[in-house]
């Protein structure tokens, strides 16, 4: 395999990780409403698990709080209790065929909780871009030793996935930066 396609299929993986990080940035409660907080939710619907996007559209009623419309009225009760038993500890209120949830202020040691478990999925996904710098290296050298790349070729292909690594390294840092910064702002 040439280096270029190494490199492609390296880069492709660590753009992966850093739009899952991003994902799960979205699930993080932070003070004020957002509907990334719940539209992932998996909720027993007849027996199957379903993303809460796929149930019910989901708005921001005011700046504190998320409006949940179930498209199927019965799913409420559902919605509901799934609602309830995630650890997101949220108090949802039914109103007819809809769902308010506030998003109370978070505390200033809630916050502090908050900032470390994101520090903590970013390091995660930290981690996994180097395993991913790891693999090519290895591969890189295997292609070099099967004689289908030169040393020359290889060395360079390393360069670059070091360069790489630190560009989505780095990417990873200024999401966490931001995220942390909304998770701090009152």
């Amino acid at each position: 395999m040439p280096v270029r396609a190494i490199l492609k299929t390296h880069e492709d993986s660590m753009t992966k990780t850093v739009q899952f990080l991003e994902d799960e940035f979205r699930g993080v409660r932070t003070g004020r409403a957002s509907t990334g907080l719940v539209e992932n939710m998996k909720i027993d619907y007849y027996g199957s698990m379903t993303p809460l996007k796929q149930m019910a559209s989901l708005s921001i009623a005011e700046a504190t709080q998320i409006l949940i419309k179930p498209f199927d009225p019965s799913s409420v009760k559902n919605i509901e209790k799934a609602i309830k038993t995630s650890d997101l500890g949220l108090t949802p209120m039914a109103d007819g065929g809809t769902i308010r949830l506030p998003i109370p202020p978070l505390s200033e040691e809630r916050r502090q909780k908050i900032a470390a478990q994101l520090k903590q999925m970013a390091e995660q996904q930290k981690i996994a871009i180097r395993n991913i710098r790891r693999d090519a290296n290895k591969q890189l050298d295997d292609e070099e030793k099967s004689k289908v790349i030169t040393e020359d070729d290889r060395d360079k292909g390393k360069k670059d996935i070091d360069d790489m690594t630190k560009k989505y390294s780095d990417q990873i840092d200024n999401i966490l930066k931001d995220k942390i910064k909304e998770v701090m702002e009152e």
